[in-house]
């Protein structure tokens, strides 16, 4: 792999602007991105993939019973906070009943871009799951594209189609049309290290795949305080996951080797001092990040570190990385957590 970044690499300026605002393994690698760990321990209760969004998940309630005007207004005043707006709008998507709720808010307000971008991801996970073509999904998402031109989200449901069963080149089309919109989406930024990461499994641990070198200039060109900082943590556990399935690292991360590699170190040790200095609490995704960077720091027997890291997430835990390469995550996540903390008591 190439050298790790520095912890504080000379990065984009960050807009003023946001200094003053301060279903299938496609969709970011599983069908939801939170599972019920209620079965193995009592005290984790029932999260999911809202990651804790309580606005989010009161508007997801009355989307199921039949009133969708809370999901109007939930993206009304999400704005143009396009990690926020992309989160918000996927989780409403995966409900079985989003592309009826949809429909109707079209039908009340013929062109509405909410109500066509909520819809065009509906038709999204509907295709992700076999439900339909994915046809009418992507038509549906370029009709809300021409009625906002600005956000990159109607590009984040193509981007899941295009991850699920498109081409390389087309996947690199579409997510170009995602940055354009947003430089440092963190979705589709993980969607494309998840793509990349699956070129040439031949090719085993080869420390110079393209998925390295993407995710260092992804990082390298963020803000200081982006997680996309933490980007080349997933895209190496993305690429362990395609070596465990091909049958070219062990079943069992923790013994694979994969993080014992001589740069893997200082690249953990980076990222880790990264996100003590710059935590990114009010991002509505950094649970994923939190879980990818705990499972690593776990898998390189750096108990203490990942300890910290299982505090934080508290009952917020995603499915990718603990289920790679076929485990359950929830049993996964609570035996690191377990061993993890027990390394500090000792």
């Amino acid at each position: 792999m190439p050298p790790p970044l520095p912890l504080l690499h000379p990065r984009r300026e960050r807009p003023a602007q946001a200094v003053d605002r301060a279903e299938n393994h496609a969709d970011d690698h599983a069908v939801d991105h939170s599972v019920d760990c209620g079965e193995h321990h009592a005290e984790f209760r029932a999260p999911d993939s809202a990651l804790g969004d309580t606005e989010l998940i009161a508007a997801r309630t009355a989307l199921t019973q039949e009133r969708h005007q809370a999901a109007r207004a939930l993206l009304l005043r999400t704005g143009d906070d396009w990690d926020r707006r992309g989160h918000r709008i996927t989780v409403l998507a995966r409900e079985p009943c989003a592309a009826a709720r949809a429909r109707d808010w079209l039908l009340a307000e013929p062109g509405s871009a909410g109500a066509a971008t909520l819809f065009a991801l509906a038709l999204v996970h509907r295709a992700l799951r076999g439900e339909e073509g994915p046809g009418t999904a992507r038509m549906a998402c370029r009709e809300a594209a021409g009625l906002a031109p600005a956000d990159p989200t109607p590009w984040l449901g193509l981007l899941l189609l295009e991850r699920a069963s498109g081409t390389g080149d087309g996947t690199r089309r579409i997510f170009a049309e995602v940055r354009a919109r947003h430089p440092d989406h963190h979705h589709a930024h993980h969607l494309m290290t998840a793509r990349l990461a699956e070129r040439g499994p031949d090719r085993g641990a080869n420390p110079d795949h393209e998925v390295y070198a993407f995710a260092d200039e992804c990082a390298a060109r963020a803000p200081a305080d982006s997680p996309l900082a933490l980007l080349p943590v997933v895209a190496h556990t993305e690429r362990y996951r395609v070596l465990a399935v091909a049958g070219l690292a062990a079943a069992d991360p923790a013994a694979s080797g994969h993080w014992s590699q001589p740069a893997t170190g200082p690249l953990l040790q980076a990222s880790f001092d990264w996100w003590l200095e710059w935590e990114p609490e009010d991002h509505p995704r950094s649970h994923v990040d939190l879980n990818f960077l705990a499972h690593a720091l776990y898998c390189a027997g750096r108990g203490a570190e990942a300890a910290a890291l299982f505090q934080r997430i508290d009952r917020y835990v995603t499915p990718a990385p603990w289920s790679y390469p076929a485990h359950d995550p929830c049993a996964a996540f609570h035996t690191a957590r377990a061993r993890a903390l027990g390394t500090v008591a000792s």
